[in-house]
């Protein structure tokens, strides 16, 4: 976007995966940046990173570092957050942050620019990004969901190495040639051996219910976006060894009965969605295609032949978890501020 004014910028955890995305999401879509500040941990100070032909050097996040900030993109933990993104708000940023820490906090916002952009204006400082995996399964459900509300979702993910980090990625691709080259190798990111191997999402279970944090996540989040507790979620989240973009099989039933022909005219023109679904050619959505671009890859549109009221569909997604699953809808909040602060005047 191009802005007449230029804004001062910090990224938090810019050495990281998602970091790295803000700073290319901010190129690629023209911010307004005047000055970019670019804040770590002190490991990594003297790290430069090229950011519009410039190298921009690497400082240490300290309590000070906010100053004369006016937006500042988090994306390094939810311990950092909690700590950090209050003393930004404070010192007048409005933060964007893209850990868990304040996702459930009903005075946050939890924005997807495509389903609740009017919720950007009720921030106090801080707005959150939510889950990589949520934003995947619900942005092309939200136009459903509006024409025929839904009521039950079922959800599978196929999550990429990426939404783990940098280090896991590397991880991947480490265990994979030493697995290749028939080499011991003792995996050190995550809990189990990733190459040719999936497992069950590397987050917390809770004993209560059976359902890890990724799973309650999707569903807590979901109903908090789409302003609707009623909506019965039920999710099962699963590391798979791709390097980046995330997949979900999705099953959803909605109020009325609904034909895949009525989904597909709904998603052929839906922001931040894009149909490939075509079973001539066996071609569907797949991470390949998802990673380095910012739509929602939407395929497998059939009815769910186990309901027989008609009111249920199966569907297929891939989205890239570092863009639309991170930087690039945390960009989209931002330029949503500035419209909005260019409408006030």
């Amino acid at each position: 976007m191009v802005s007449a004014r230029k804004y001062r910028i910090a990224v938090v955890g810019a050495t990281g995966a998602v970091g790295v995305e803000f700073m290319r999401c901010l190129e690629d879509r023209r911010f307004p940046v005047g000055e970019l500040r670019l804040l770590a941990s002190a490991r990594s100070v003297g790290k430069k990173l090229r950011f519009q032909a410039k190298d921009v050097p690497v400082e240490e996040l300290k309590e000070s570092s906010f100053s004369g900030i006016e937006i500042a993109f988090f994306s390094a933990g939810g311990s950092i957050s909690k700590k950090f993104a209050p003393i930004a708000a404070r010192a007048g940023a409005v933060v964007i942050d893209n850990s868990s820490a304040f996702r459930m906090d009903p005075a946050v916002p939890l924005v997807i620019p495509e389903i609740n952009p009017q919720a950007v204006g009720a921030h106090k400082g801080i707005i959150a990004n939510p889950n990589c995996s949520t934003i995947i399964a619900i942005t092309p459900l939200w136009p459903i969901h509006r024409r025929n509300p839904i009521r039950r979702l079922i959800a599978a993910t196929y999550q990429a190495a990426s939404g783990a980090g940098a280090a896991a990625m590397a991880e991947l691709r480490e265990s994979t040639r030493a697995f290749l080259n028939e080499q011991e190798y003792k995996p050190t990111v995550l809990p189990h051996p990733y190459a040719f191997n999936l497992f069950s999402h590397n987050s917390k279970v809770d004993p209560a219910t059976g359902y890890n944090e990724e799973e309650a996540k999707m569903a807590n989040e979901t109903r908090k976006i789409f302003n609707d507790s009623s909506i019965r979620i039920s999710a099962t989240c699963v590391r798979v060894p791709v390097l980046r973009a995330h997949s979900e099989a999705l099953n959803f039933e909605c109020v009325r009965p609904i034909t895949p022909n009525e989904v597909r005219d709904i998603l052929q023109n839906a922001p931040g969605v894009r149909i490939v679904d075509s079973p001539e050619k066996n071609l569907f959505p797949m991470p390949k295609d998802a990673s380095g671009q910012g739509d929602i890859l939407v395929g497998r549109i059939r009815q769910d032949s186990s309901d027989p009221t008609g009111r249920s569909i199966a569907l297929f997604v891939a989205g890239d978890q570092l863009l639309k699953g991170a930087a690039l809808n945390g960009v989209q909040i931002a330029e949503i501020l500035i419209r909005q602060q260019v409408a006030v005047g």
